[in-house]
């Protein structure tokens, strides 16, 4: 155990505050850059505000535009349909831009894998929340 008197407990805030800060940032920028997703960064920042900063987590899932997707995620681990079908769409067209524009020849079947895996994932998330026995 530390005897630092909370110096590291609070340095450690700081530094997740920092990310949370870093990741919402990403996410404004996400939301005027019609190529940069907005809500993944807005879920990070969620995350880690969680560990530095109750009133900023909060205040992202209060979030008249993206806190429901926030909480839809983080409590029920869902996506929606129009979100996903933004998602793919979008990785779509930033693989074919990685095609027409990379450099050698092996980025662009890195960046397929890549956008695949990440595509599954996105795609076998549930769409809405489990019906629990309390909701039958």
């Amino acid at each position: 155990m530390s005897n630092d008197g909370g110096a590291s407990s609070a340095l450690t805030r700081r530094i997740w505050l920092g990310v949370a800060m870093l990741f919402v940032a990403l996410g404004a920028v996400g939301a005027v850059l019609p190529v940069l997703p907005t809500t993944p960064f807005l879920i990070v920042a969620a995350w880690a505000a969680g560990k530095s900063s109750p009133e900023l987590r909060r205040r992202l899932r209060e979030h008249p535009t993206y806190g429901p997707a926030l909480v839809a995620w983080q409590d029920h681990r869902v996506i929606s349909r129009r979100a996903k079908l933004m998602s793919l769409s979008l990785m779509a067209l930033s693989w074919v831009i990685v095609w027409l524009t990379a450099p050698v020849w092996w980025v662009p079947p890195v960046v397929a894998v890549t956008l695949t895996g990440v595509g599954l994932y996105l795609a076998t998330r549930p769409e809405q929340p489990r019906a629990t026995a309390q909701d039958r």
